[in-house]
């Protein structure tokens, strides 16, 4: 049997490549069916490795995704944590020292599964920092909401109407789109209209480059939250974020005086975006860090110069 599943992996990637995969998968039973070979977890690593020979990505067929010490879930159509987003995250940890007795309040745009400020929420002293999240996507708010419950972080969706601060729970859970101009308004009315701490792995793929994609990750993660461009504006740059972004966080205040703002970027984007920081946001300095890779992945901005 594994033999012949063996095969149909290989038919669509290196045999070394489809050996690893199917020893995961069956790791994986392991764990759900106590290590048992029942005619039930046969058939579950059939359609597992069915699934896989389609195209749906490993991690939506295994169901989690390591990001660094938590294994967070993964489904579809929520976007699935990437390692550069990873690295950075944990280099932001050390960046950073909040503590119980001097919280700070953080902002994390188009949170997807929750991973960014989970995993600092996991790295900083408990009670050492508050975060709302933000998502337009209700998938994607409930997987974070699952996420946290799983990584044990207090967590609660925001309730319209009924205003309640970050402080009620590590993690605040609001569906709103942040490219909507007034959007900063709602988090004026939850009690929070600035914040130390402002993070985002917001959609920033051209469509020129989205077009090209691998079909598994077009055909099962979410459009918005790749495509950089949702209306097809900017020239195809991929920026429509941080052109919106830029102009709220200086028309709202949203940075407090000795602020940072921490935001992925896609290749050679850095250089507009740390423009975008300094003209229209009105941040004091910039700095790029690179991924494990090389690439220019992340823009910092300060809003004070020290």
């Amino acid at each position: 049997m594994y033999r012949n599943l063996l095969a149909t992996l290989s038919a669509s990637m290196s045999r070394s490549h489809a050996s690893r995969e199917l020893k995961w998968m069956r790791e994986s039973l392991c764990t759900e069916f106590n290590g048992t070979l029942t005619p039930e977890s046969v058939k579950t690593l059939e359609d597992m490795v069915s699934r896989r020979a389609r195209g749906e990505p490993l991690q939506y067929i295994l169901g989690s995704q390591p990001f660094g010490p938590l294994d967070l879930i993964v489904r579809p159509p929520t976007l699935i944590p990437r390692p550069e987003t990873e690295d950075w995250t944990i280099r932001l940890a050390g960046e950073i020292s909040p503590t119980k007795a001097s919280p700070i309040t953080m902002l994390d745009l188009c949170t997807g599964s929750g991973c960014i400020p989970l995993l600092l929420n996991y790295l900083w002293p408990s009670g050492s920092n508050h975060a709302i999240c933000v998502d337009v996507s209700q998938d994607a708010l409930n997987l974070a909401h699952e996420n946290a419950v799983r990584c044990g972080i207090s967590v609660e969706f925001a309730n319209e109407g009924s205003p309640t601060s970050t402080k009620s729970a590590s993690i605040l859970l609001l569906l709103d789109d942040v490219l909507r101009s007034n959007f900063p308004e709602r988090l004026a009315n939850l009690g929070e209209p600035s914040f130390d701490l402002i993070t985002a792995n917001p959609p920033y793929i051209p469509l020129a480059e989205y077009v090209n994609l691998n079909s598994t990750v077009k055909m099962y993660e979410d459009h918005r939250a790749l495509l950089g461009d949702p209306n097809h504006t900017c020239h195809g740059e991929g920026l429509s974020f941080y052109r919106a972004f830029a102009t709220q966080v200086r028309r709202y205040d949203l940075l407090k005086d000795c602020g940072m703002i921490v935001l992925e970027v896609g290749e050679n984007q850095s250089d507009e975006v740390q423009r975008l920081m300094l003209n229209d946001a009105k941040m004091q300095r910039t700095a790029v860090w690179r991924d494990p890779w090389g690439k220019e992945r992340v823009v910092v901005a300060w809003k004070s110069t020290g």
